[in-house]
């Protein structure tokens, strides 16, 4: 049978109306990238019963959203931007409960982010203003062509997981985020870094199953991206194990 993905959808509301939604890069990546069967699974409070999503899924894919964690997550203060209590509460015991039942994951943007926080991390929460580093936000006057365009390159750690899977020492990714990773949060390894030292990618050796987080949008037209191409049939190739 096809496998089934889990895509954690973003909880919106608009004229006090609520709507569960996920991109749909993320599902096409999901169903021509990974060959797999794209299930979308809506955000509430309290959440779904975990165990019910995990019985029900082979993987889990955690998107990218407007949307930024509460920093009361991790510990941190301040009221936090565009913040998803609904996305918060599903996503963050999701994630711990996926990696102990051994669901392969692949954690994307704001999915990334998730993955740090739900094993201890913290973020940062503007990084342009943090002395030396880059700007990673997008220009959101530009075109969607410009703002998914290739902004910075990435260094893969030597052996990881990343270089394994791509075949590559650094490439070029797009850069649409205004919060990144902090402290890493235990077990995590990082696998590329930006050329200001800012954490890009992240694996968990230690999980049972493929765990991978991706500060980059690799979603976005990715049949016409090698890397791209390659994280998405990595994750399709241990889901159909």
């Amino acid at each position: 049978m096809t496998p089934l993905v889990g895509i954690v959808c973003d909880s919106r509301r608009k004229d006090g109306m609520a709507s569960h939604r996920a991109g749909e890069e993320y599902v096409d990546a999901v169903r021509g990238g990974a060959r797999a069967l794209p299930l979308l699974i809506p955000v509430s409070i309290p959440p779904l019963p975990i165990d019910d999503i995990l019985a029900h899924v082979d993987g889990l894919l955690f998107p990218g959203a407007p949307s930024n964690i509460d920093p009361a997550c991790y510990g941190a203060e301040g009221p936090g931007t565009f913040p998803d209590h609904e996305r918060d509460a599903t996503s963050l015991a999701l994630i711990r409960a996926a990696i102990a039942a051994a669901k392969p994951m692949l954690a994307i943007c704001r999915g990334f982010q998730e993955l740090n926080v739900a094993l201890g991390g913290s973020l940062h929460q503007r990084l342009h203003e943090i002395p030396g580093r880059l700007d990673h936000r997008e220009d959101p006057k530009a075109s969607l062509e410009v703002q998914y365009g290739p902004a910075h390159g990435v260094t893969c750690t030597p052996g990881g997981l990343l270089e394994k899977l791509t075949g590559l020492t650094e490439f070029q990714v797009n850069s649409l985020h205004g919060q990144g990773i902090g402290r890493l949060a235990p077990g995590l390894s990082i696998e590329a870094a930006a050329p200001d030292g800012q954490i890009e990618a992240v694996s968990l050796p230690g999980a049972p199953a493929f765990v991978l987080g991706i500060q980059w949008h690799p979603e976005w037209r990715w049949s016409e991206n090698a890397v791209s191409m390659a994280i998405f049939a990595a994750f399709g190739a241990v889901l159909a194990t």
